[in-house]
């Protein structure tokens, strides 16, 4: 069954946020309603540009138009959780960007808030997923093309040090490289494998921005293992020279998948003799809001999205738990959300 919409939607932060707001005043199935900032003149240009809209005087105002059903917050790392929890209560559903929050214990109140709200569509912005390439590698593994996977290797990247010296990032307490870049790879590997790690062990440091006004870990490598006895390590690079940049590594006993800086590959053989296969499909989404239109869609067919919200609860449990191995240096055990 489908409804006949359009939705009412309304963005909360309109850095990333924008491009949430341009694909919501794009979709014939939404309808652009509120944009808000903490920068009045940031939310008149974005109003401006959309030509769709009205600035919200505050947070209260979109909460409590009833004509706005759908919410993404794409504001500051640390506010989501308590705006996430608001709009719970008012019924909203959410999109979320990356972090949906950062500690379990906020994962436990925003899932008790969303089972006590009748469990809205709530989706947090991994866009990876919508890049071609992935959306091949996912269907190839799935397809027995790989064999068993036994190892998956991701770098994060980041390659943008001042962005953690200098912007909001840097002024968070706690902030965790981990839950603001690498989730997008550890994210990645849940998905790609479809298993959950049991147990991660996680070391750091702060050697490229020593110096520097910022004071947590800029780089945190990650080794996560599965019950399946699946290995997967995850490194997030921040102080990197180098581009931003994703790496991935897939191992299965039938092939090898490789995607760096030369470009993306398959390899099908362990003969020195036959080379690898080029993988053309690109390796990003085409926009930030690429999963936005899939998400509406399924609000407008009635779909059950409680599988889609429980694999971000996991997520946020299994780089909780890494961020706990990393500040107290032990192996730890991934506690989930059942």
């Amino acid at each position: 069954m489908t409804t006949s919409a359009p939705l009412g939607a309304g963005v909360v932060g309109l850095g990333i946020g924008f491009q949430h707001a341009l694909t919501y005043a794009a979709l014939p199935s939404t309808r652009l309603r509120w944009l808000l900032d903490i920068d009045a003149a940031q939310a008149e240009k974005a109003r401006l540009q959309l030509g769709q809209g009205e600035i919200a005087a505050d947070f209260a105002t979109i909460l409590g138009d009833p004509e706005t059903s759908i919410l993404s917050i794409a504001s500051f790392d640390d506010a989501h959780y308590e705006q996430v929890l608001q709009a719970l209560k008012h019924g909203k559903h959410l999109f979320v960007e990356k972090p949906l929050c950062r500690t379990i214990e906020e994962a436990a109140a925003i899932k008790k808030a969303w089972e006590l709200a009748g469990r809205p569509a709530l989706e947090s912005n991994l866009v990876l997923r919508a890049a071609p390439m992935y959306r091949w590698l996912k269907s190839a593994i799935e397809a027995g093309e790989f064999g068993e996977i036994y190892a998956i290797d991701g770098d994060y990247l980041y390659g943008r040090l001042n962005k953690i010296t200098q912007g909001w990032r840097g002024e968070i307490p706690d902030y965790s490289v981990t839950l603001g870049g690498g989730i997008h790879m550890i994210d990645l590997m849940l998905w790609l494998s479809d298993q959950r790690p049991d147990r991660v062990s996680v070391v750091g440091n702060r050697i490229s921005t020593r110096g520097s006004s910022f004071r947590y870990d800029d780089f945190a490598a990650a080794t996560f293992t599965f019950p399946s006895g699946l290995v997967g390590r995850i490194a997030t690079n921040y102080g990197c020279v180098h581009r931003h940049h994703h790496v991935l590594r897939v191992f299965g006993t039938k092939a090898t998948f490789i995607y760096d800086d030369v470009g993306a590959r398959l390899h099908r053989s362990r003969s020195p003799e036959e080379r690898a296969a080029p993988i053309l499909a690109p390796p990003l989404p085409t926009a930030k809001g690429d999963l936005i239109p899939g998400f509406v869609q399924a609000i407008l067919n009635r779909e059950n999205t409680s599988p889609s919200a429980q694999r971000n609860f996991d997520l946020i449990c299994a780089c909780a738990a890494a961020e706990a191995s990393l500040r107290e240096g032990y192996v730890r055990t991934v506690d989930y959300l059942e």
